[in-house]
């Protein structure tokens, strides 16, 4: 993972796509995400796209017409139906080719590529999207000492902590089958939930929640029993996403002990298209969390002095809701939280270290989720579990509704993005999802 500024990082630099250059674009000449997409109501392979401004470049297509020998590799990648060969290269060549892009899209007159370019530009708005990557494994890990304080402060008020909190990056293998891509719609799920002592019944979950996460997909992965060092890690983490990662409380209260999520998960994780590159993020990299007088440190094998002065992340994130009443009554979707990833107690490398420090083979296109993003404030917390604190303190909509738990028809979106003086403000795009009624 890059962590030196280059030219690609100037906030000077502007693109002759115009919309590129509006203070408020997600996508500016200095992000240039990955994702999957095709002509919408076209019957065209899905294919690798940039975005830039409100445009999609058809990358593969442009390079297969205008070919740049160094970047073959490259080049071949991009000319696939998902991420998975680009997230296969190596950092080096990840580098070199978003420099590429770059030149593309610079303003300048002596740029002789811009028509040529400009005719496999397509507007984000005509476009349909897919995940971004054919995703084998999935984890979810619970990198928050917020969250996790929170949740275990509900069910154990004197240790809200487990011993192993502070030393091990706690996750689980998640479904990776229901992963789906943003704007899919939810179905509430059905499972067996048990009410005090009563037998257990099945039926709809009425503790329906989301989840605030980030995610990063794995490139290129280490082979069986050849455990990915903390120094390297950096350089398989190709980049990150917004991840919603739906949770049916009352399902997992019953069903959690002794094997941790299955059913209460499983059913749906949603995913932002766009794929923003660590290389883009590089400006935005912050010291990691800082740990508490009296907290251990690392353990060697997760510890390295570059991944402790930039391995955190500077990253706003928020969760909006709209319910199926404010949509009729023309009211806005609603803030719910706003929190930032540079709280999470462990790093990206951290998480993906200790995930191949027994051996285990981690895989191009591989996606590893950051667990809840909460802070220490009510209002950075992200899920409404800590927010209505167990249904405890119900939210009030703008329109006089309450919440406690998510109810049919509401709109849950999230939202990401780096801004800081002096660089260019990048996002994440969204990461939407509606729920729906059980069958």
């Amino acid at each position: 993972m890059s962590s030196k500024l280059d030219y690609t990082h100037d906030p000077k630099a502007r693109s002759w796509v115009e919309s590129a250059n509006s203070p408020d674009t997600d996508f500016p000449i200095q992000n240039l995400p990955y994702g999957i997409f095709r002509r919408r109501g076209s019957n065209e392979s899905p294919r690798v796209g940039v975005a830039i401004g409100d445009s999609i470049f058809d990358v593969g297509k442009y390079f297969r017409s205008y070919p740049i020998k160094a970047q073959a590799e490259a080049e071949s990648a991009c000319n696939a139906d998902s991420l998975n060969p680009l997230m296969a290269l190596s950092a080096q060549h990840r580098g070199d080719f978003r420099k590429s892009l770059h030149a593309l899209f610079f303003d300048s007159s002596k740029n002789e590529a811009m028509d040529a370019v400009a005719r496999h530009l397509i507007p984000q708005s005509d476009a349909e999207l897919f995940l971004p990557a054919r995703i084998g494994n999935y984890t979810d890990f619970y990198a928050s000492i917020f969250h996790a304080t929170n949740v275990g402060s509900m069910f154990r008020p004197d240790n809200p902590l487990l011993p192993n909190y502070k030393y091990v990056p706690i996750g689980y293998h998640g479904r990776a089958s229901s992963l789906v891509v943003s704007g899919t719609p939810i179905r509430r799920p059905n499972g067996q939930t048990s009410d005090g002592n009563a037998p257990p019944q099945f039926g709809p979950s009425k503790r329906l929640d989301y989840e605030l996460e980030l995610g990063m997909f794995v490139s290129p992965g280490n082979k069986l029993g050849e455990p990915i060092p903390i120094g390297d890690a950096g350089n398989h983490i190709f980049g990150v996403c917004l991840v919603n990662d739906w949770s049916a409380r009352d399902i997992q209260a019953w069903e959690y002990q002794p094997l941790g999520p299955f059913l209460a998960k499983n059913f749906a994780t949603s995913l932002s298209p766009w794929v923003v590159t660590m290389e883009a993020l590089t400006p935005f990299r912050t010291t990691a969390f800082p740990r508490p007088e009296g907290d251990p440190a690392p353990l060697p094998y997760l510890l390295d002095s570059a991944d402790q002065k930039t391995g955190g992340l500077d990253l706003h994130l928020e969760v909006l809701l709209q319910s199926s009443k404010m949509r009729d009554e023309n009211i806005a979707p609603v803030r719910l939280s706003e929190s930032n990833f540079s709280d999470m107690y462990w790093t990206l490398a951290q998480m993906l270290t200790h995930h191949t420090s027994n051996g285990c083979n981690l895989l191009p296109g591989d996606l590893l989720a950051s667990g809840t993003v909460s802070g220490k404030e009510k209002s950075s917390r992200g899920c409404l579990l800590e927010l209505a604190w167990r249904g405890q303190e119900p939210l009030q909509l703008p329109n006089g509704e309450t919440r406690k738990f998510l109810e049919d028809g509401d709109e849950v979106i999230f939202r990401g993005y780096c801004e800081k003086p002096g660089f260019r403000r990048i996002g994440l795009g969204e990461c939407r999802g509606t729920i729906l009624p059980a069958l």
